[in-house]
């Protein structure tokens, strides 16, 4: 204790180590939805499967997945 100069006391007051809660973290935005399924993405990350299959095989356009700002999802 000598070499660190703590005292018991030191090791006794817990308030002192304790760490700043977690903020929280910001609602994420919706930048595409499925029409029909209503699956979502936020635009982070790797794409999700629902897109890929949306644009490749069932012939959606970007434009067509974005939401509306009618949409009360968003």
């Amino acid at each position: 204790m000598e070499y660190w100069g703590i005292t018991p006391e030191d090791l006794a007051d817990e308030s002192a180590h304790t760490e700043a809660p977690a903020a929280a973290p910001e609602p994420s935005v919706v930048k595409y939805r499925h029409p029909i399924t209503g699956d979502t993405w936020d635009g982070a990350g790797t794409h999700p499967d629902w897109l890929r299959k949306a644009l490749l095989q069932e012939g959606y356009r970007v434009d067509e997945l974005r939401p509306t700002p009618a949409d009360p999802a968003v």
